[in-house]
This record gives structure tokens, sequence and C-alpha cells, in this order.
């Protein structure tokens, strides 16, 4: 009938796809785990992340002086390593001065303290103030110090002239102005509208 050496051969192929089998299931859902939980890892990643942004937002703060700062931007993103920051995009920010007119800013970026309310505005900044238009690349606001500082391609635009600066520094308290040039040997330059 059947030679010994042809069972032990078909009993040995059996014995392979068995342990194959085992083996391909217990390997396969150990890999279908893994998957599962790598793909929850990066759900709960994106679950984290996400809940980090914020849109439309809104910050309304007063100093000592009763001037009122508002600030409302399309997206705000709190920072990881500090949650005392919130940088913010597409700004429009207003200062309602009590005793004089509104500044108005605008801005594409920002870095918000949400502690001392000190403001970073950064790329396309324009303020407006009464008959005054000011362009520049970067804003430090800050409360505190009653300061506003515009650097980095400053243009002011007032009813006569047109003028280009390294820097205009504004008091929030009193409206001095201070316009200078970073470099003594380089000159601000006037153009005259008329």
């Amino acid at each position: 009938m059947f030679n010994k050496k042809y069972i032990i051969i078909f009993f040995l192929i059996i014995f392979l796809f068995l342990v194959l089998f085992i083996f391909l299931k217990y390997f396969k859902n150990n890999l279908d785990e893994k998957n599962t939980s790598f793909d929850n890892t990066k759900e709960s990643e994106n679950i984290i992340y996400n809940s980090n942004v914020i849109k439309d937002v809104k910050y309304v703060s007063k100093d000592n002086n009763g001037n009122e700062y508002i600030i409302n931007a399309d997206q705000g993103e709190i920072d990881f390593s500090d949650k005392n920051i919130i940088y913010l995009k597409n700004i429009k920010s207003s200062i309602k001065l009590s005793n004089s007119e509104n500044i108005t800013i605008f801005s594409k970026f920002g870095k918000y303290n949400i502690l001392n309310y000190d403001t970073i505005f950064s790329k396309n900044v324009h303020i407006t103030y009464k008959d005054i238009e000011i362009y520049g690349d970067y804003l430090d606001f800050s409360i505190e110090n009653n300061l506003m500082i515009i650097s980095k391609n400053v243009t002011l635009i007032n009813p006569a002239n047109i003028l280009k600066a390294d820097v205009v520094e504004m008091s929030i308290k009193n409206r001095d102005t201070k316009i200078y040039m970073y470099e003594k040997n380089k000159k601000i330059i006037i153009k005259s509208k008329n």
C-alpha cells in the first residue's frame, strides 16, 4: 500500500500547514492590533492638536487710564510651551483711547500675551490714527509700557507728507511720536504730497 516514506511526508506537510496557519493568524492579529494602536495614536494626536486652534478670537482689555484694547482674529493657536501665548492670524485690532480718537491696527499675524496683553503684530501691518496711516512689517505693542514701536519698512502717510523710516515710536498715553533710522548716517525720507 502506502510506503512509510509517503506517510511521513504527508504528515509533515499537514504539520507545516498547521504551523503556518497558526503563525499567520497570530502574526496577522498582532499586526492588526499594532496598526489599530498606531491609528488611534494618530487620531489622538490630531484631536489634541485640533483642540489647540480657536476660530474667531476676540480679546478685550483695559489699562489704568481707561483705554480699551480690543483684538479680533480669524484664528488663534495656543502655544504648547507657554499657555499664556496665543498666535493669531488675520488680525483687526482697535485701541479706544479715553481722551482721543481710536487707533486701528491690521496685520496678517500676531503673538498675544494673555497676562500682560502685549501683542506683536507682523506681516502687512497697517495702522490708522486720525488722518495718519502707518505701514510696516512689525509692530510691538505694549499696554504695560504705553508704547507702540513700528519697525521694518515703515511708511507714514499724513495729509501733507509721506515719510519713510526704520522706526516709528508712539506713546499711547500722550501720542508723542519719534521717527528715526537705525543708522545715524541714513536720513528719513520725506516727500511732500503737493
